[in-house]
């Protein structure tokens, strides 16, 4: 992990990741839309989080090292307070050796949906409880959910974070 992650701060400029298999991704930028898109998200989930305070949001910019050996960095992520808490200073300063008990990626225009796919399983297989795959083009979500199979909704006007994002809701009008 160490070696990726120094890789990671010689190389500030580059989006990688590295699947189990220890191949290395370069993650290109995404475009204006996209990048709008993310931020919209990505603040809906901090203005929850402000008022529930029940754990930590984290953007595309984090890399967590996952427990099957990936370093992923997912567009939004949480982890329930408690289990941030047990990480060390040091854990949670590098790659937090941690599944996200929730994880959102945004199909971009320039993503295979094939390989977001595999990457939403590789989640779940990694223990994370609840994904969503969200695809702008086709107005379509995935929904991941551990121990079950995924769900598809087909332009969803919001989404229920279930248990996992306790009184969640996700307006889609914004993204969609």
């Amino acid at each position: 992990m160490n070696n990726f992650f120094q890789l990671c701060r010689n190389n500030p400029e580059l989006k990688l990741e590295q699947n189990q298999n220890g191949e290395i991704i370069i993650m290109s930028p995404t475009g204006g839309e996209t990048g709008n898109k993310n931020a919209e998200l990505i603040t809906d989930f901090c203005l929850w989080n402000r008022r529930q305070k029940f754990g930590q949001i984290f953007d595309s910019s984090t890399g967590f090292k996952l427990p099957l050996g990936s370093k992923r960095s997912p567009d939004v992520a949480y982890i329930q307070q408690e289990r941030w808490d047990k990480l060390t200073q040091e854990e949670k300063e590098k790659f937090p050796p941690i599944a996200p008990d929730f994880v959102l990626e945004l199909k971009s225009k320039t993503d295979s949906l094939k390989e977001v796919q595999k990457k939403m399983q590789e989640y779940m297989d990694n223990g994370v409880k609840l994904g969503w795959l969200i695809n702008t083009e086709k107005k379509q979500v995935e929904i991941y959910r551990q121990g079950q199979e995924k769900e598809v909704l087909d332009n969803p006007q919001t989404l229920s974070g279930d248990d996992i994002l306790p009184e969640f809701r996700l307006d889609l009008a914004l993204i969609f």
